[in-house]
């Protein structure tokens, strides 16, 4: 019976002993015995009574393990719900609790301080560890290693990715197979990916960007990854002569960069260097190909519908843009007040329709009305421009989201905690340019009467309440915010004060 993004992505390659991972020690592991793994942790799901349509959300490292289970989840027609590593008990426990997911999967490590967590939300928890171990895979370890592949179409639900915006409540966007199948060979298409390529990947897989794009493109095209657990210079280095292919966000290209071991030579073998997730400095594109005889394609997109836009793989791939809108994806640049179509070269809010749109926010029938137009057109809340040439631009976003090292950061969170602190009276949260990051995070606080707040104390509260890539790199204390005659508090004047703390300029 069908399954069309199993059989595509995973199913064909039943039986094919080619390699798919290369592994961080050296070894590999081949296609059909990664489809054995995922057919034994997909009856390992059964047994622990998870039914098509259930939820299932994991909060694990990197492994062979962790994407097979992906693989389960769609073979068994559950729907997967990768979490960020970094995510804290009280941040888990809304994901897992809105969601209503049946099974939490954690690392052992976290196990004891999960459990309450899952209980409290009616769900069952299972271990698994970063060398694959953990009470799920001794579990699966007893299973067949066929599966009877469950029969799911296009509009069913493969995937939950949380979002959230300015407000501070997170949404759960809801993907079908249709959206991940079809973008996924649009890109491979786009892109030219081969059998034959080797990407080097050292993404995590509970975000977009290494799951949904590059994990899913290469599963489409019959390819192999070199599955680095995380971004390790050295180790980059070291596997790049081996690989044809490598998507990244921009902290890995500018880091690659500081190391003058990155020329020519080494890159020789490399066929494409892909970059998204946060916006990559001209700069960076420019020194790129001085040193390496490549220039990077850029693309542009987002949770709610993967890859929208691309630099061309053949022409020009123009530093600052993101490119044209990918086949089948139709993209406007309209007024924001009335959602009227602008003139080409006007800047406006960005609106996307296609295959790739997501079906909508879990449980927010008024979210997903507000933001997903009628005609299947979403509201992106990007701002950006087409030249005459027809490549985009991302120009800013009408919403205050942070992009830090490619993850998502959403200021309103971070200034309910701010607020809460000692000695602050109120608190507004920035990103600010970062040559690293991309952006970064700035707190800016506002005594209350007669107090001095305890920056060190408040720090290290944001460290113990927060995911790490969310936590303030600098706080700095104003005696009050600027507002205007309606009582907004103006970010861009902060972001304009502040905007040069960690570039110098």
């Amino acid at each position: 019976m069908a399954n069309p993004l199993y059989d595509t992505l995973f199913g064909r390659h039943a039986g094919c002993d080619t390699v798919f991972l290369h592994l961080p020690d050296g070894g590999t592991l081949s296609h059909a015995a990664f489809l054995r793994l995922a057919a034994r942790l997909a009856h390992a799901l059964s047994a622990l009574g998870l039914k098509p349509g259930d939820r299932l959300a994991a909060q694990i490292e990197k492994s062979p393990e962790a994407l097979a289970l992906y693989a389960a989840c769609t073979q068994t027609g559950v729907v997967f719900l990768p979490l960020n590593t970094g995510y804290m008990g009280e941040e888990i426990r809304y994901f897992v609790e809105n969601s209503g997911a049946k099974l939490l999967i954690c690392d052992a490590s976290r196990a004891k301080a999960l459990t309450p967590v899952a209980k409290a939300c009616g769900a069952q928890i299972q271990t698994l560890n970063a060398d694959g171990t953990g009470t799920l895979t001794d579990a699966a370890a007893v299973q067949p290693d066929t599966f009877d592949t469950v029969a799911r179409d296009g509009d069913d639900l493969a995937a939950f990715l949380y979002t959230s915006g300015t407000t501070g409540r997170s949404k759960g966007a809801m993907l079908t197979q249709t959206n991940l199948l079809s973008n996924a060979q649009t890109l491979a298409d786009y892109w030219r990916f081969t059998a034959d390529d080797v990407l080097l990947h050292a993404l995590p897989i509970f975000h977009t960007h290494g799951l949904f794009v590059a994990s899913n493109v290469t599963l489409v095209a019959g390819g192999s990854m070199i599955f680095e657990p995380r971004f390790d210079l050295d180790r980059m280095i070291a596997r790049m002569p081996a690989a044809t292919t490598m998507m990244g966000v921009p902290t890995f290209y500018t880091r690659l960069l500081e190391d003058p071991r990155l020329d020519r030579s080494l890159a020789q073998h490399m066929r494409l260097f892909i970059s998204g997730s946060a916006p990559l400095l001209a700069e960076t594109h420019v020194q790129f190909h001085a040193r390496t005889g490549h220039r990077i394609l850029e693309r542009y997109g987002m949770t709610e519908t993967n890859m929208n836009t691309s630099n061309p793989y053949e022409g020009e791939r123009r530093a600052g843009t993101v490119g044209f809108p990918l086949p089948g994806v139709e993209l406007k640049i309209t007024d924001p007040a009335t959602g009227a179509t602008l003139p080409q070269g006007e800047i406006g809010q960005i609106e996307v329709r296609g295959p790739n749109v997501f079906k909508g926010y879990w449980q927010m029938p008024e979210k997903t009305a507000e933001e997903l137009r009628a005609d299947g057109f979403f509201i992106t809340g990007d701002l950006g421009e087409i030249d005459a040439d027809g490549y985009v631009s991302i120009v800013g976003r009408n919403k205050d989201l942070i992009i830090s090292g490619g993850y998502n950061i959403y200021p309103k969170e971070i200034e309910l905690l701010l607020d809460a602190q000692a000695g602050v009276l109120e608190s507004a949260v920035i990103g600010v340019p970062h040559p690293d990051f991309g952006e970064t995070v700035v707190g800016v606080l506002v005594p209350a009467p007669g107090q001095g707040p305890d920056l060190e104390a408040i720090g290290a509260q944001m460290k113990a309440s927060l995911a790490r890539f969310k936590h303030p790199r600098k706080l700095v204390i104003l005696p009050e915010l600027p507002r205007n005659t309606m009582g907004k508090v103006q970010k861009k004047e902060l972001r304009d004060r502040f905007g040069a703390l960690f570039t110098g300029t």
